[in-house]
């Protein structure tokens, strides 16, 4: 389980591909490198993965074709970054929204506006995933807890406050860039519910 506060980024340091398998290995930022075990469950923007390796502060961690054929993490290439969380344990402030690590789809940035204090950022992503992308509702993208603004047709906003950019590889996205969805799973549930109950009842 993960809270969708992202903890700090990575850089990928090593790649390997394989027939429908890629390794590849992270460095760290210190304060994120105490207590981790092989076995571990650590989000990749937003992708749970389970770390393979240990070595300092660089983990390894194998990712799978469904993995890299659904997410962005197929087209990672050396020194990109990633947004890293650990995952939360009993206890821990949820400060972001219940996730699993478990992307939905990917999304295209296709606008951006910057001012001194804000970014907003538009998004357009497949249309049967909208019926869950609702108003003040939330989403995960590339791993970070995020409110919805405005939403339209087979796309939506997001407001980035200052420090949402600083801590998160969002200030870096440029137009065109897909980024990793994971859908709201209360919202998708309530969503889901509603359907069959109305198609039940013609």
């Amino acid at each position: 389980m993960f809270t969708g506060i992202v903890q700090g980024v990575g850089k990928i340091i090593d790649i390997i591909d394989q027939d429908k398998l890629r390794t590849y290995q992270v460095k760290l930022p210190h304060h994120l490198i105490n207590n981790i075990e092989i076995g571990a469950s650590i989000a990749n923007d937003g992708c749970c993965l389970t770390v393979t390796g240990i070595e300092n502060d660089c983990v390894t961690f194998d990712i799978m074709q469904e993995t890299l054929a659904l997410t962005t993490l197929g087209s990672k290439k050396l020194n990109d970054l990633v947004n890293i969380e650990r995952s939360a344990k009993y206890g821990d402030e949820i400060g972001g929204h219940v996730m699993s690590g478990h992307v939905s789809c990917r999304a295209t940035i296709i606008d951006i506006q910057k001012t001194a204090t804000n970014c907003q950022m538009t998004l357009a992503m497949p249309e049967k995933f909208m019926k869950y992308v609702l108003y003040k509702g939330f989403i995960g993208i590339d791993g970070a807890s995020l409110t919805v603004g405005e939403v339209k047709d087979n796309q939506f906003n997001i407001h980035l406050i200052p420090e949402t950019l600083a801590i998160t590889t969002l200030d870096c996205k440029k137009i065109g860039d897909e980024v990793n969805i994971e859908i709201d799973s209360q919202t998708q549930a309530i969503v889901d519910t509603v359907e069959r109950v109305l198609a039940a009842k013609k």
